[in-house]
């Protein structure tokens, strides 16, 4: 007798996504003034191939779509008002959902900036892989800040201990930002580390802290790392 076999053809199961650069990643990195955060987003962006995302530049992108949080948030910066959370966060969520960051990954450069933020996001839905923190001492962050010089001619960016101007002329025409001074830059700091402290509260499982008083290439080493064994876990 001939054997039965079932209509129904027996499916293997769905691949687990690969870790890493074959799957979407969604990092969230936060950093004060001078931390070096701007240097690690673009090599973040480079190894893992995500979307690098600043809410200043989402902002800019949904008035310049016309999108519906686009023209609340033009009303709001064309009157020189701050844009409210509620409109800022459907900003971000709008973009999250685009194909880029959906099919990429994405990387929130600097946002959440506060708790009510924070808890915003996650009310809308959006959840992260990785919460990194660059944690420099406020003694080094300082002196990064205050001996920053910009050259305004073209407009390359010095420091007067780590990177000095190549010769007098140049050193002659530097120019220091009138907020890169001791006293206003501890200010912003203070204000950052009330807000940050908070948002931290907010990712405990998934924080990850990195020496970020390093040189680049060793925070590089420790930020991929630390993304890593968290994607890993």
């Amino acid at each position: 007798m001939g054997q039965c076999f079932s209509a129904e053809v027996e499916r293997p199961p769905p691949e687990e996504p690969h870790i890493g650069k074959d799957r979407p990643v969604k990092i969230i990195i936060a950093g004060a003034p001078a931390s070096g955060k701007g240097t690690q987003c673009e090599n973040i962006k480079t190894k893992y191939g995500v979307v690098h995302l600043s809410t200043g530049d989402m902002l800019r992108a949904a008035v310049a779509a016309g999108t519906d949080v686009g023209k609340k948030a033009k009303e709001f910066m064309d009157s020189g008002r701050l844009v409210p959370d509620d409109v800022i966060i459907g900003v971000v969520k709008d973009r999250l959902e685009q194909d880029d960051c959906v099919k990429k990954g994405w990387l929130l450069d600097g946002f959440p900036r506060t708790a009510a933020q924070a808890e915003a996001l996650a009310d809308a839905g959006v959840s992260a892989d990785v919460f990194i923190f660059l944690n420099v001492p406020d003694e080094v962050l300082v002196e990064r800040v205050v001996g920053r010089r910009t050259d305004p001619v073209t407009g390359k960016i010095y420091h007067m201990t780590f990177s000095p101007p190549e010769n007098d002329e140049i050193l002659e025409r530097c120019e220091q930002r009138s907020d890169d001074t001791e006293e206003k830059v501890k200010v912003r700091l203070e204000q950052f580390h009330a807000n940050v402290e908070a948002v931290k509260g907010n990712y405990t499982s998934i924080i990850v802290v990195v020496d970020g008083s390093q040189a680049p290439s060793e925070v590089s080493e420790h930020v991929a790392k630390a993304i890593d064994e968290k994607l890993a876990e």
